[in-house]
């Protein structure tokens, strides 16, 4: 017989799905880089899904595993607040999404795409970081129950 412990222990450790859509490689670059490899020591270790068109996005959406979306709202020819849009349009209990947008003033654009988290370009590392722990944390918390 398995200890329990050992179990939540061992799936603590899978990494943390982390999907970042972008046309422009340098976009994707600074979020990954902002972020790096752990977001919080609690949490387990990222693995990022770099994508730079909207049908692979899709791809990965619908294949699941995704913890955590981050949708360029600069993006060309899609961009990220119409596709966050779509994802909770298409996606049953779709998992949490954030759009960059490119200044402090498009909030409300964010709030029409249905986006569960907002930050700004250029990204800054430290708010970037606790827009993405506020909502993966609770998520994590979940998944590890």
């Amino acid at each position: 017989m398995t200890d329990p412990s050992t179990d939540v222990a061992s799936e603590r450790q899978l990494p943390l799905r982390v999907l970042v859509y972008s046309d422009d490689g340098d976009t994707r670059t600074q979020v990954t880089t902002a972020l790096g490899r752990r977001i919080h020591p609690d949490l387990p270790p990222v693995e990022y899904v770099e994508c730079a068109t909207l049908p692979v996005v899709l791809q990965h959406m619908d294949a699941g595993g995704i913890a955590l979306a981050i949708l360029d709202g600069e993006a060309t020819p899609a961009g990220g607040m119409g596709v966050a849009r779509q994802l909770k349009d298409e996606i049953f209990q779709c998992p949490p999404l954030l759009v960059l947008t490119a200044r402090d003033q498009d909030v409300w654009l964010a709030t029409w795409s249905r986006a569960d988290g907002i930050a700004s370009h250029p990204i800054d590392p430290l708010k970037l970081a606790n827009a993405v722990l506020g909502l993966i944390a609770p998520a994590a918390t979940t998944a590890s129950a």
